[in-house]
């Protein structure tokens, strides 16, 4: 099946522009003008979103938001903010990348295909044998393959960039990883400097997810100066 990908774009000249990209490249489309319409599309299970930030209702980042709640889906900011500080209040939202306008539509179609890799890698797999199929470590269980967490035995929802961090902290408990480990191990791409409030976003969430007390992490460690670690108490 072909995927299916929601624009959420106000111009509606962008975003009949995109909507041609697609096409040509065999995609499925959705379209929204605005916030609310957005969240009504959700629910036709959209495979990848493409965001914009300035919408006639609610900013992007509340529709991102909104979204998460009921969706793991790609979200794929395009806007013409570009600022790290922007940046990072697209990733505290939930998002999974960003991409300034005016865009080439080389890079458009690159990202959009990495993060379309991404996911489906995780839910779209046939299952392996039962006895590997998840890594545990004292009070979680992480599935190899799929985003699944359990801690105590009850699910953990993350996104999949933060069960992919988890995944890879996890797998090797008590290793030290970089910010730059982890930036190119999970996102498969050149570390960059602003790559560090990037990572530490989602460092920031994930704790938000798994810790008893996000403010003292007891799981995932800062090692300063070094980067990150997983104990398992």
């Amino acid at each position: 099946m072909k995927d299916t990908i929601l624009i959420v774009e106000d111009d509606q000249d962008i975003r009949e522009v995109v909507t041609i990209l697609l096409g040509r490249e065999g995609f499925k489309t959705l379209q929204a003008a605005t916030g609310e319409e957005a969240l009504e599309e959700i629910a036709r299970n959209p495979d990848l979103i493409i965001l914009d930030v300035m919408l006639p209702d609610l900013d992007g980042y509340e529709v991102c938001r909104r979204i998460r709640k009921v969706s793991l889906a790609p979200v794929l900011f395009l806007t013409a903010k570009g600022s790290v500080h922007e940046k990072t209040a697209g990733f505290e939202a939930g998002g999974d990348d960003y991409l300034v306008k005016p865009f080439f539509q080389e890079e458009l179609m690159a990202r959009i295909r990495a993060l379309l890799r991404r996911y489906e890698k995780y839910r779209g797999k046939e299952e392996i044998q039962p006895d590997e199929q998840y890594l545990e470590a004292g009070r979680f269980r992480v599935g190899r393959e799929f985003n699944e967490v359990f801690k105590d035995g009850k699910a953990v929802t993350m996104t999949d960039i933060e069960y992919k961090i988890f995944k890879l902290l996890i797998r090797y408990q008590n290793k030290i990883f970089s910010i730059q480990n982890i930036y190119e191990s999970v996102w498969e791409k050149p570390y960059f400097y602003d790559a560090n409030n990037t990572v530490m976003v989602h460092i920031r969430r994930l704790r938000m997810a798994i810790e008893d007390d996000p403010r003292h992490p007891s799981y995932i460690r800062t090692e300063w100066g070094r980067g990150y670690r997983f104990v398992s108490e």
